[in-house]
This record gives C-alpha cells, structure tokens and sequence, in this order.
C-alpha cells in the first residue's frame, strides 16, 4: 500500500526580541534581589550576582544583535532565487 508523505509544517516564528526582554528583566529582577539581600549571602555564594550580572550583559547585548540578524536573514532570503513549489 503506497501512502504519501505530508509535507514538513513551517517553521514556527517567534518574538525572538520578546523573548530576550522577558529573560533579560528575569536576570536583572535576580540580581536586585541579590544585591538586597547582599548581606545574608555567604561570601562562598556571591559569585550568583555575577552570574545574574553576565545574564543581564548577554541579555542587552542579544537586544542590540537580535533585529540585526533578522534583518540579515531578510536581506539573503530576498536575495536567494524563489524556490520552486513543483515536486518530482
């Protein structure tokens, strides 16, 4: 019995610069917590703020680089020939 295959559903898209805000304004709500409660932190676990600070660095920097990549990508897809819909 021949059955044929479906077709591979699009990929989905995401808010990619959404998505970098949200988990950026995560790291730096951890991080005022912790600079807060700076104190009570045993100085063996103070190593968590940098950690929340390098979340926060990575975070702004994916904010800058995020709209310029889509914008790349934009640019070598209308670039690129159009791919034809026929199948063999």
């Amino acid at each position: 019995m021949s059955r044929s295959r479906l077709s591979a559903p699009p990929p989905l898209e995401a808010n990619d610069q959404l998505v970098a805000a949200v988990i950026t304004a995560g790291w730096a709500v951890a991080l005022v917590v912790l600079l807060v409660l700076r104190e009570q932190i045993p100085p063996s676990e103070r190593w968590w703020i940098w950690t929340c600070v390098a979340g926060v660095v990575m975070g702004l920097f994916a904010l800058w680089y995020v709209p310029r990549l889509k914008r790349a990508r934009a640019r070598s897809a209308a670039r690129r020939p159009p791919e034809s819909t026929t199948s063999p």
